[in-house]
């Protein structure tokens, strides 16, 4: 069977870059785009310079702003984003109809039919940048590979403005040096919980059995498993259908379970008006609902059911359990639906398809 050719696209620090671009004089300036620091706000991503300083996307922005004094905080423009999204996106389909996107700023393309600069996902990923420049005066960073999971990994490599191509038969070699904290999912805990058995490198966790892995990380165990060989048997899902949908409140001060009780009501109507703008582009199903709770000491906890009752009868319920796990003020609470899955999985491109090179 020959190869597929994944190409992932990334753009480089999206909101941060399209503000940069609309006002010249901020480019040298450490840069951030998110919410008031007085008001427990967190960084949505942060420019190049503001991040030597350690400011990153979900970091809370009072703490960015300790981290970098000079830092420019700026609120989101979310209407802007996607007009420069869309304009992206036409670059994209230009291409290839097989596009996945993965929020405004990144996407994957299954380019493994396309036969433009005779079939190189290599020279085509590097026209699709200099267009994306020439559209819209961003750069973006791109990977190819045979999979999604190594096409994000050689977007990332070379970070920004970046060109990076796995091709096969390099693949085994590069993911054995590649660090398990570079898989997608492997956040500070995890690393941790792999570094106490001595695994560092995907090599390293190569090692491990599935069994060991399952038990003490679940389903995302047997993901591992397979990641850190580089098998990712995954399709590029063209019409990406969104799996839930959420909202959540973050108080400026901490306050008990009765008043998050009467904070309810409010965040449930917001919810649910959110929720009817959705549905009216397409009726889904709702599959489970679900509350959570974020209490003074940062810890969180998720209450999930089965059911497509969202009234704030279904929601309540739920809230006071969550409330009840930890006797500690609450700092946030946020309630959201998962939607049934609704649409069948993209055929497997033809086996039979002519290969060329990446």
């Amino acid at each position: 069977m020959c190869p597929r050719k994944i190409i992932h696209v990334d753009m480089d620090a999206f909101y941060a870059a399209v503000e940069m671009r609309d006002n010249p004089d901020l480019r040298d300036k450490p840069l951030a785009v998110g919410g008031d620091p007085s008001r427990r706000g967190v960084i949505c991503t942060a420019n190049y310079v503001a991040r030597k300083y350690g400011v990153k996307s979900a970091v809370a922005s009072a703490s960015a702003v300790k981290l970098c004094p000079g830092l420019i905080i700026l609120r989101p423009d979310m209407e802007k984003y996607k007009r420069e999204s869309r304009r992206i996106h036409e670059v994209f389909a230009r291409f290839t109809g097989k596009i996945e996107s993965v929020g405004l700023d990144e996407a994957y393309l299954d380019v493994s039919d396309v036969t433009d600069f005779d079939g190189s996902g290599t020279l085509i990923a590097k026209e699709i940048k200099r267009l994306v420049h020439e559209t819209t005066a961003l750069t973006a960073s791109a990977g190819i590979a045979s999979n999604k999971f190594l096409a994000k990994v050689a977007s990332d490599y070379k970070k920004p403005d970046g060109l990076f191509c796995i091709s096969p038969r390099m693949a085994d070699e590069f993911v054995k040096t590649l660090e398990v904290k570079r898989i997608p999912g492997v956040g500070k805990v995890t690393a941790q919980k792999l570094a106490a058995i001595k695994v560092k490198t995907c090599g390293d966790l190569q090692s491990v059995h599935k069994e060991t892995l399952v038990r003490n990380f679940g389903k995302f165990g047997a993901a591992l498993y397979d990641l850190c060989r580089g098998n990712d048997d995954r399709e590029v899902e063209v019409g990406w259908e969104r799996k839930s949908l959420s909202i959540e409140t973050t108080f400026d001060a901490d306050i008990n379970g009765e008043e998050c009780v009467g904070r309810l009501p409010d965040l449930h109507e917001n919810f649910m008006r959110r929720l009817a703008r959705y549905q009216d582009k397409g009726k889904r199903p709702i599959h489970s609902i679900h509350a959570k709770i974020k209490f003074k000491d940062f810890s969180a906890t998720t209450i999930e059911r089965g059911g497509d009752g969202t009234g704030i009868e279904q929601f309540l319920p739920l809230l006071k359990d969550g409330l009840g796990r930890k006797d500690l003020p609450v700092r946030l609470i946020g309630i959201g639906v998962k939607f049934a899955v609704t649409k069948p999985r993209v055929q497997k491109a033809n086996p039979l398809q002519l290969s060329f090179g990446f």
